[in-house]
């Protein structure tokens, strides 16, 4: 049995670490993301456009760098002068026939962005979704245009935005009339990006902007889903095999102790040669034929045959190598074997009566410590009978 319960240990082992390393594959690749700013393969590109307040008779500027595919770089002036002033900086969405196009970014939770301003500066991330209800292709008026404010410094900052919890403005409700209370939107068919400044950016300031490494990022739970999968299905079947294997080792360690066993036997049958020792033989005799009395002990020994208990256990000792206590319960466990694999009728109770103990817990403990199993689960193995 201690060979089995080894090659279960590492077997253990291996399925751990088989398993750590499929979870790490599948926690990794449950992480999903997209560069916004990087090319596309679908034929669709960002095109880069500016918008101010100028439509409203501001004076405020804007001016955008090359496009590289990995950044987005402006320099606008906001100056006091509308109502509201504004600039921002645009990414339009159109296919190979120049076409306005349209992404879905409905799977995606958050978006993240390296902001950096010069100087410091609070700015606008809006996104333009068209509605099928309300929007018109190309009056990017009637697009949904949920938005979220940030802060870039000189330095840089990492901003993540939350792209479930977005706000549309107030103006754009009173603009359609449409209840405040309809501030739901969707993100499966966004056209356009922006970075603007906000009411709160810098007045009559030139600022300098870069917006790089734009991600979203969505977790795909399929892979968890399988990593569950793949783990319950390890366990069940490392279990059934460990259940399977369990019960043969232990059906072969139990053959191999009662073939062990079968001296003590002989020793309580007695031998057809007798022993030339008579003290031997009327204590091998006494124990043979008394061993299954609930009260013999050492002291019924000496009593009955006369020899010294010392003398009993240095002849126990030299003949079997065991003391009296550890023959008796040897014997006794033999034939309580014996009639588990032969009575299928008998109770364990009566079997651990029969064979001389009155107190079936410590029966079934002793039973246990020699066989490996208790009494029950001994009956239920094929036993090879001799």
């Amino acid at each position: 049995m201690q060979q089995f319960y080894k090659r279960a240990l590492v077997a253990l082992i291996l399925l751990l670490v088989v398993d750590a390393f499929f979870a790490a594959f599948c926690i990794s690749q449950s992480y999903v993301s997209l560069p916004v700013l990087a090319a596309r393969r679908d034929g669709t590109y960002w095109r880069y456009t500016s918008v101010t307040d100028s439509e409203r008779g501001g004076r405020s500027t804007i001016r955008i760098g090359d496009p590289d595919g990995e950044r987005l770089r402006f320099d606008f002036r906001v100056v006091e002068s509308p109502a509201y002033p504004y600039a921002a900086a645009e990414l339009l969405l159109f296919d190979k026939n120049e076409r306005l196009a349209q992404l879905d970014w409905s799977k995606y939770e958050t978006a993240t962005f390296f902001a950096k301003c010069e100087p410091a500066s609070s700015l606008m991330f809006v996104i333009s979704a068209f509605d099928d209800k309300i929007s018109k292709i190309g009056d990017f008026l009637s697009y949904r245009t949920p938005q979220s404010f940030f802060s870039c410094t000189k330095k840089g900052v990492l901003v993540s935005v939350d792209l479930r919890r977005l706000i549309i403005p107030e103006w754009w409700f009173t603009f359609h009339k449409i209840p405040m209370a309809l501030d739901d939107y969707k993100l499966n068919k966004v056209t356009k990006v922006a970075f603007g400044a906000s009411i709160q950016a810098p007045r009559n300031v030139d600022t300098h902007v870069e917006i790089s490494e734009f991600t979203l990022h969505c977790r795909d739970y399929r892979f968890i889903v399988g990593l569950f999968v793949f783990l319950g299905v390890g366990c069940v079947t490392f279990g059934i095999w460990f259940f399977l294997a369990h019960a043969r080792a232990l059906t072969a360690s139990v053959n191999s102790k009662l073939k062990k066993d079968l001296p003590l036997v002989a020793y309580r049958q007695l031998t057809l040669e007798p022993y030339k020792d008579k003290e031997k033989e009327s204590v091998v005799r006494f124990v043979a034929t008394n061993y299954t009395n609930v009260d013999l002990d050492l002291e019924a020994v000496v009593l009955a045959t006369g020899v010294n208990r010392n003398k009993i256990n240095v002849f126990l000792k030299a003949e079997l190598g065991m003391t009296f206590t550890g023959y008796l319960n040897k014997l006794r466990l033999t034939e309580a074997a014996r009639l588990l694999s032969e009575k299928s009728g008998a109770t364990i109770s009566e079997i651990a009566y029969s064979v001389g103990y009155g107190n079936v817990p410590y029966f079934n403990k002793l039973f246990k410590e020699e066989y490996g199993c208790t009494p029950k689960a001994f009956r239920s193995l094929p036993i090879e009978q001799e």
